[in-house]
This record gives C-alpha cells, structure tokens and sequence, in this order.
C-alpha cells in the first residue's frame, strides 16, 4: 500500500508540474515540450529528488510502472501523429524519405564507430556506439511538429516516413551488433529475415488496413457499447503496438501505423475529439520521465564528460549532414529541418547502452556518454525546430507583404 501511494503521488507531482510548465511555456510562445522535460530534470532523482523514479533498476519492480507509463504517452503521441497523417502523403514522399533514412543511419554509424576504434576502443563497443548513434526518437519532433500545427508540411511527412525505415535499419544494426558481440560473426540469414518481417509487417498494416478501411469503412456506430470508435481505436493502438514490439520494433511504429489505419476513417474528427483528454493526461509523462534520467553527477571525471561531448557532436553531426543531403533539392531550409528533425536519439538510446552495458560490452564511461548523447539530442531539437518554423513563418508572411 506504502509503494502504492508513494508511485500516485509522483504521478500527481509530475502530472501538475508538466501543466503548470506548458501553461508558462505556452505564455512564451515556446513548445511546452521543453518545459516538460525541464520538469523531469529538476524534480528527478539526480536533482530535487521530488519524485523517487527508480530509473536504474531496469529488471522490473517499481522502475517498471514508470516505464510502462512513459511508454503508453509515447504510444498515444505516436497514434495521435498517425491519426493525423494520411497514407496518400507519406507515399508521395517516400523515396524521399527513405533517402534520408539511409544516409541518416549510414553516416552517424560510421561516424561514431569509426571515432571508437581509432581512440583505441574495442570492437565491440565501437559498434555498439555506432548503433546508438543510428536511430532517431521521433517522439519528441513529432511533439514540436504537432504544437506547431505543421504535420501536413512536407518536411513533417518526410520526418515521419523516415522514421519508419530508421526505426527498421535500426533494428537491423542492433541486431547484427548483439550478434557479433555474443558469436564473433554475423548470421547474414537471421539479419535478413528480421529485415523481411519487419517490412512486411509495416507494409501489410499500412496498406491493407488503410484500403480496409477506405472501402469498407468502420460501421462502428452498429456497435452497442458505449464510445464504440474511441474502444475500437484504442483496442488497434494497443494491438499493433504489442504486434511492433514482439517484432523487435518500437511499440510507437504500431500506435502510428494504427493512427494512419484509422485517418482514412470517416470518424477521424470523432476519434481526435474523444481521445484528447487521454493524450492530455498520458503524454506529459513520457517527457517529464525522460528529463528526470539526467545525471550531472556522472560527468564529474573530466574524461568521461570529453568523451560524452564529442560522441553528442557527431550523433548531431550525421543526422544533419546526413539527412540533410537525403533531403537534397528541397532548399537549405527544408535540408535543416529535417536534419535537425532526425537528431534526437531519446529512449532509443537509452535502449542500445542498456543491451550493451547488459552485455559487458561497454564500459561505465562509455554508457554515461551514450546517455548524454541521449538526452542532448533530445532537449536541443525542441527550440531549434520551432525557431526554424517560426523563421519560415515570418518569411512567408513578410514575402506576402511585398
């Protein structure tokens, strides 16, 4: 009872706070995004103590109450992004997005394994380095682009797009990586087959769900229960998610492809409408959580904090340059946006430098520098992203002036 009520009263502390920071950071024209995970900062573990989130067991017991929550708000931000996006839109711009996929995950793997071999770093964590530097967290840009009102820009749907084949790279290099670290070598054949599910599995969702639905439409108001279409939109959330993540994939790859499924229905205001309050209310809590894993105390060695700066650089570095020139053609600003898009690595992450400290096949500094890289990337996105689309803006409208 004692854990009960001590696990409620962190989510009410978190839950006032991250409202009481996006009022003040709406008041500022900021995104609130920024305010929540300042939030987590300042009240997490490492600084005020506030709330007593147990981030380093990751074995289970209470850490895996706050894990689950911060999953579900990033599960539903996702499906909110879906529900927004209409397949048409991501389609159009799909060789585009895959371009910026690729040289996005190309570019910072090589980077950042290259940079740990040549310091004299072993293999193996060269590898899992270069990994972590691989794949993007949309979560968070998807939140900017969200609160800025511009998912239907083309850059927001490139983003998204990309996202989707970085999410599958990404699991691609994480999986050869692991591999090599436990056998010395490659099974080629498993590596494909993991690529074959996984592709299949977002194309078979995507595009046979969105027809189904186009064609056939939902019929949900037949249905005696009461708010049929937001049960039935939160029961294929919550569906494909499980789906994504027993494939190895992030959870957020099925809540987003269930969003797109269910854009093509003519209850999408109804369900945007209904869902609201629940992406009010669980949203906040996966930023408030990813701020409160900051630890400025493990950089106190002057090494260690070197080593996390010039990993952090090139994590920016690749996906600017990288996804920048995928989006060759489109003009130097749209070039920017969807490299700065791309940057941060958030939960995915903290992901790769668990599996790899799980391992033994980094060392503790290594870890804290893969953890800085993490969370780096993902508070610098916010206000630059939205100083981009604010710059465009005032572009615009200065350019209909003249």
């Amino acid at each position: 009872m004692e854990e009960t009520a001590g696990v409620l009263l962190d989510f009410f502390i978190i839950f006032v706070l991250a409202k009481a920071a996006a009022e003040v950071f709406q008041r500022l024209r900021q995104p609130t995004v920024i305010g929540e995970l300042l939030v987590g900062v300042a009240i997490g573990p490492h600084a005020l103590g506030l709330v007593d989130v147990p981030l380093l067991d990751t074995h289970g017991g209470l850490s895996f109450v706050y894990e689950v929550m911060a999953e579900l708000g990033l599960v539903v931000l996702l499906f909110f992004v879906g529900l927004e996006t209409r397949l048409d839109d991501l389609l159009r711009v799909g060789r585009r997005s895959l371009a910026v996929a690729v040289l996005g995950v190309a570019l910072p793997f090589a980077l950042g394994t290259a940079f740990m071999a040549s310091t004299g770093h072993p293999n193996t964590e060269a590898l899992f380095v270069g990994a972590a530097l691989v794949a993007t967290s949309v979560g968070i840009t998807a939140r900017v682009l969200r609160d800025l009102g511009v998912l239907g820009s083309k850059e927001a749907r490139i983003i998204l797009g990309a996202a989707v084949a970085d999410d599958i790279l990404a699991l691609l290099a994480l999986t050869a990586v692991t591999q090599m670290d436990q056998e010395g070598g490659v099974d080629v054949g498993e590596v494909i087959v993991t690529a074959a599910v996984a592709v299949a599995f977002v194309a078979f969702t995507a595009l046979v769900g969105t027809r189904v639905v186009r064609r056939y439409s939902l019929h949900l108001e037949r249905l005696q229960i009461p708010n049929a279409p937001l049960v039935v939109a939160l029961a294929l959330m919550l569906g494909l998610s499980a789906v994504a993540g027993e494939l190895g994939l992030a959870g957020i790859i099925g809540a987003f492809l269930a969003g797109i499924i269910l854009a093509e229905s003519r209850e999408q205001l109804q369900l945007e409408r209904r869902a609201q309050p629940i992406y009010e209310f669980l949203v906040p809590f996966f930023f408030v959580l990813t701020g409160a894993k900051v630890d400025l105390g493990t950089f106190s060695e002057g090494g260690t904090i070197g080593l996390a700066l010039v990993i952090t650089g090139l994590a920016v570095l690749g996906k600017l340059v990288g996804c920048g020139v995928g989006g060759y053609g489109l003009g130097r600003r749209s070039m920017l946006i969807l490299g700065v898009g791309m940057v941060p690595r958030g939960e995915i992450g903290f992901v790769v430098a668990s599996v790899a400290l799980a391992q033994g096949a980094v060392g503790a500094n290594v870890f804290s520098s893969v953890v800085f890289m993490s969370i780096a990337t993902t508070l610098v996105v916010p206000p630059v992203l939205s100083m981009l689309y604010g710059r465009s803006r005032a572009l615009e409208v200065d350019g209909g002036r003249c």
